[in-house]
C-alpha cells in the first residue's frame, strides 16, 4: 500500500459524518492532513467549529441529524456546491444503547437503528449517483465486532451493526463494476465517550484509540484504483 495513492487525492472532497467526537473525529483529521477538503457532518455545531479550527479549514461545518433523510439530502446538495464532487464518504456517526431488551422503549430502537444503519442508508444513497457517473468512490462505513458477534445487553446495539454489515456487503456487489469501492471496518472496544458502559472493569490503555481507527481508513484510501479493502476488523493487542 502506497501514500501516493492517497496523496493523488489530494484537494479533493471527503465528507465524515460523526467528526464531531471519537472515531469520526480521529478519521477527519486525519484526512485533512492527508491533504483531503474534509466536510463535517454530525449534530451539534459547537464540536463540528471545535474540529474545524483543529485542522484549521472554514465553511466545512455542515450541522445534520443523519436519521433525518431530508437533512441528509440537503446537506449532501450544500457539499457538492460548496465543495465540489465529493470522492470519499466516511460514516462514522452512531450512537449506543446498552441494557436488556425487556427494558428497552420503542424510542431506544428507534434511536439506535435511525442513526447507526438508516444514517449509512441515506448518505451512501445520496453521494452514489455522482460517485457512479466519476466511475471511482470510496465509502467507508464504521460498524463494529459487535456487528459480527451478539453479546447480552447489546441486542438493538448489535442490531444495527449487523445491519451495516450486511448493507456494507451486498452495496459493495452492487457498485463495484461502476469503480466505486465500499468498505466495511468492524473495531473491537474503542476508548471513546461513545460507550462508557463498556469501559467499566477495562484497562483504558490496552483498548484501541481512534486514531487506530483512523489509521485505517487511511490504509483503505491507500489501495491501488485495481484493488479494494472489502472489510477490516480491527482488535486491541492485549484484551482489556
Amino acid at each position: 500500500m502506497s501514500d501516493r495513492v492517497l496523496e493523488s487525492l489530494g484537494g479533493q472532497t471527503c465528507v465524515v459524518t460523526g467528526a464531531g467526537r471519537g472515531i469520526g473525529r480521529a478519521i477527519a483529521v486525519e484526512l485533512s492532513r492527508r491533504g483531503l477538503r474534509v466536510a463535517l457532518v454530525a449534530r451539534s455545531p459547537v464540536e463540528l467549529d471545535d474540529v474545524a479550527r483543529e485542522i484549521g479549514a472554514s465553511e466545512v461545518c455542515f450541522p445534520t441529524d443523519v436519521r433525518q433523510p431530508e437533512q441528509v439530502a440537503e446537506t449532501i446538495g450544500r457539499i457538492h456546491g460548496r465543495m465540489g464532487t465529493i470522492r470519499v464518504l466516511v460514516n462514522a456517526a452512531g450512537v449506543y444503547h446498552h441494557g436488556p431488551v425487556v427494558e428497552a422503549g420503542e424510542g431506544d430502537f428507534d434511536r439506535v437503528v435511525e442513526t447507526n444503519l438508516r444514517g449509512v442508508f441515506s448518505t451512501s444513497k445520496c453521494v452514489l449517483p455522482e460517485m457512479i457517473r466519476a466511475g471511482a468512490g470510496d465509502i467507508i462505513n464504521i460498524a463494529s465486532i459487535a456487528g459480527k458477534v451478539g453479546t447480552a445487553g447489546r441486542a438493538i446495539y448489535c442490531a444495527s451493526k449487523f445491519g451495516v454489515v450486511g448493507f456494507t456487503q451486498a452495496l459493495a456487489e452492487e457498485v463495484r463494476e461502476h469503480g466505486v469501492r465500499v468498505t466495511l471496518i468492524c473495531p473491537g472496544s474503542t476508548n471513546t465517550r461513545f460507550s462508557p458502559e463498556e469501559h467499566r472493569g477495562k484497562v483504558i490503555e490496552r483498548m484501541l484509540q481512534p486514531l487506530d481507527i483512523a489509521h485505517a481508513v487511511r490504509m483503505v484510501l491507500s489501495q491501488q484504483p485495481t484493488s479494494f479493502m472489502s472489510e477490516i476488523v480491527l482488535r486491541p493487542t492485549r484484551k482489556p
